[in-house]
């Protein structure tokens, strides 16, 4: 799985994914996403760059 990526388009920011020719493969409203990642409790940890795959744990 390729890393997600922040995009800033001038009026919202995104994050996006690209495939193997880097042409957009996903794109999500970072605003959308965050407000998600906070109202649900993932059971999977994710690496960097991965946040919407599960939650993200700061080393220690």
């Amino acid at each position: 799985m390729t890393k997600r990526e922040t995009i800033d388009t001038g009026t919202d920011k995104r994050y996006v994914r690209r495939d193997e020719q880097g042409r957009f493969k996903e794109s999500v409203d970072v605003g959308k996403s965050l407000s998600a990642d906070r109202r649900t409790k993932a059971k999977t940890k994710a690496k960097p760059g991965e946040g919407d795959k599960g939650d993200h744990h700061p080393s220690r």
